[in-house]
């Protein structure tokens, strides 16, 4: 039977950690099975609001009302119980004991909801971009903490979007859950190195890369205005289709013994002086008022 405070929809408490479907679930943390089924988990309550809230397609969802805690999973589930105008039915949702939620949920997050949803389409095509858009790519950088936390710095200085170059999974679990569920509202897109460039160019935005031999510091490059700015990994650095005669090269101080950033962190740094360069006045006002 359905627990009283459940949401809607709810039939009797999986308590089984090997019931089928928490196996089915937990298969979606492998790729395969995410490429092969076009769906992917998302574990947290702030996560799965602001997927939700995205208007990201939940197929079902996986409640643990008892731990219930925040006030972003409280909401969700507040949500569940809802029918979704945006695609017309009601979500078929799984009430799930503690114990078969600690083997759903990743590591030792506890928030008590985990959502099976589609993955969003990630295609150049699908990027509508402002005026004077800010840019983000990256080149080869797979480990999804990384990915993450550039696809957080990129909303938090209100970049238009992320373009991921090379095998990145940008939904997997992981990548969700260090982008606390802003991949959801940030414009994505998988692309080949030409492809964006391409992409870019047409769309006459300056290309800024990000390497370590340049001559100019990020501080002495022009920021405003339409501009992407172009990261690699730290093993491989970019490919040669980010060192064309347009390309503009820069690089960030090191004076220590280490001859780069996490580029997580170099994403960040650029992205903020991007931000301070197309907000001077704010900044300026700031400054001033000290």
């Amino acid at each position: 039977m359905r627990e009283e405070g459940a949401p809607q929809g709810t039939a009797r408490v999986i308590d089984s950690p090997s019931n089928p479907r928490i196996k089915s679930a937990l298969r979606l943390r492998e790729r395969r099975e995410r490429e092969s089924t076009g769906l992917t988990l998302v574990d947290g309550g702030r996560e799965a609001l602001r997927a939700i809230e995205a208007g990201a397609v939940v197929e079902s969802a996986f409640v643990c009302s008892p731990l219930l805690a925040s006030v972003e999973a409280r909401r969700v589930a507040e949500k569940l119980g809802q029918s979704f105008e945006p695609y017309g039915a009601s979500i078929e949702v799984v009430e799930v004991s503690e114990r078969a939620f600690e083997r759903l949920a990743y590591g030792d997050r506890a928030d008590g909801v985990v959502l099976v949803v589609r993955s969003p389409r990630a295609s150049l095509d699908d990027i509508e971009l402002p005026r004077a858009p800010l840019v983000v790519v990256t080149e080869d950088v797979e480990k999804p903490g990384n990915v993450g936390a550039i696809l957080r710095s990129a909303d938090a200085v209100g970049a238009a979007a992320v373009i991921a170059i090379g095998g990145t999974d940008l939904f997997n679990p992981n990548v969700i859950r260090a982008s606390v569920g802003t991949v959801f509202s940030m414009p994505v897109a998988s692309a080949s190195a030409s492809d964006a460039a391409g992409w870019l160019r047409a769309r006459e935005i300056r290309i800024v890369a990000s390497r370590v031999d340049a001559a100019r510091l990020h501080v002495e490059a022009d920021l405003r205005g339409p501009v992407a700015i172009v990261l690699g990994s730290e093993a491989t650095g970019l490919s040669d289709v980010w060192r064309a005669p347009d390309v503009e090269a820069i690089r960030l101080p090191m004076t220590g013994v280490a001859d780069s950033l996490n580029v997580s962190a170099a994403a960040a740094v650029l992205l903020y002086e991007a931000w301070r360069q197309r907000h001077a006045s704010v900044a300026n006002h700031a400054a001033e008022s000290r």
